[in-house]
Formats: structure tokens, C-alpha cells, sequence
């Protein structure tokens, strides 16, 4: 049985989370608050950098959010998240990587205005806007025409970056722009595995108080 230590809100283990859920692998879910479960030292002894998402698989730890879907698809190959030709491979692995080292850079300014954690002076926000079109672009030249950045058929590729998709409009990019990528997302939305895992607005209001509680405590 396959153990997956996460926290719902967490971008990391929605993709992780989304992964198992459209592979159809049964697993027991152990969410996990990060305001003190992560450093007990039950979870310290299967990740000692107290991070999730975190997949025990009969007693094989596996921590990163990569490297558990390198070893579902490896470990239960069918049905594959995999692109298959050489293209689609390397337009996986692209579209992987930019959303880690390009999107998810840019917009964090922008999720602290939306979150209301704070609000960065406009040039800021302004350039953090600029940089995250320039990932929008890039997706809906590798997206094209097709339903899926690999082709007809869905791929880490879709799961990587689609775990940001719905909240594109929420952060103020303008996806009438990218009318590709918003069918796209709809595309991704009606997918069980996304409904699924898509937070509540119940669940990021509770969110949104506990971070303003712990960065007051903190006297930020």
C-alpha cells in the first residue's frame, strides 16, 4: 500500500496527488500540519529536511515531488504520464522545468498580494506579471492545437503546470489572451483527479488566517 504524507495546499503534493489519482493507485492520505507535524520525529525519520510531500511505498521512502513521480511511473508504468516520442519527451521535461525555475519565481508576488500577505511595490508586481506572460507564451507555443502539451494524451508535463492553471485569473494574468491554454485549463478542470484536489474557498480563507496569525506571532 502506497503512503502519501502531503498537505492539500501545497502545490508540490497536488501534483503528486493529481499523479495518483489518474493513475487509479489506491493509497492512504496522511495530511499532515505543517505548523509542527513536519519536525515530530516520526515524519523527521522518513524526510530529515521536514518537507512534503512524502510517498512510503512498502517501506521504500521517496521525497521530492519529482523524484515520486519518476518512481510511480517507473514502479507502476500503466496507465503511462509518459510522452513517448522524442519530442514530446523533451517537451515534458521543458515544460517541468520552466514552471519550477520561471513560473513559480515570478508569480510569487503575485500570490502574496492575492493571499493578502502583503503587497509589493506596482514595479514589482508589474514585472512579476511581465515575467509570468513570457511562461504563458512559452506554454502555448509547446501546447499548440493539441489537448495536451505531448499530444492527445495527458502527461506530467499537463500535471506540472496544470496544478498552477486555475489559478492564472486569480493572479491577475490576462488569459483572454491565451485562448489555447484557457480551454486547456477547462480541459484539466473537468478531470476528476483536479476536482478532487482543487482547494475550496473554505479551505483557503482558514489557510489565508492561520499564515496572517503566524506571520503576526512572528511580528512581520
Amino acid at each position: 500500500m502506497l503512503t502519501f504524507y502531503h498537505t492539500p495546499l501545497s502545490v508540490n503534493s497536488r501534483r503528486v496527488w493529481v499523479a495518483l489519482l489518474e493513475k487509479n493507485l489506491p493509497f492512504e492520505a496522511i495530511v499532515l500540519n505543517l505548523g509542527g507535524d513536519q519536525l515530530k520525529p516520526d515524519f523527521l525519520s522518513l524526510n530529515p529536511f521536514h518537507h512534503i510531500p512524502v510517498l512510503v511505498d512498502d517501506g521504500f521512502t521517496v521525497i521530492e515531488s519529482f523524484a515520486i513521480l519518476d518512481y510511480l511511473e517507473a514502479q507502476y508504468p500503466s496507465p503511462s504520464l509518459l510522452a513517448t516520442d522524442p519530442k514530446g519527451v523533451a517537451t515534458l521535461r521543458m515544460v517541468e522545468m520552466v514552471t519550477v525555475n520561471e513560473l513559480v519565481p515570478a508569480i510569487n508576488p503575485l500570490i502574496k498580494q492575492m493571499m493578502g500577505f502583503g503587497q509589493d511595490p506596482e514595479e514589482a508586481i508589474a514585472q512579476a506579471k511581465q515575467k509570468a506572460e513570457v511562461v504563458l507564451k512559452f506554454y502555448a507555443d509547446k501546447l499548440g492545437d493539441g489537448p495536451f502539451f505531448c499530444g492527445d494524451q495527458l502527461t506530467l508535463a499537463d500535471v506540472v503546470a496544470g496544478t498552477f492553471a486555475p489559478w492564472f485569473e486569480q493572479l491577475g494574468l490576462p488569459m483572454a489572451n491565451y485562448p489555447t491554454l484557457q480551454a486547456w485549463t477547462s480541459r484539466l478542470m473537468n478531470r476528476p483527479a483536479w476536482q478532487t484536489t482543487q482547494p475550496s474557498a473554505e479551505e483557503l480563507a482558514a489557510f489565508r488566517d492561520r499564515m496572517k496569525q503566524r506571520m503576526a506571532a512572528q511580528g512581520q
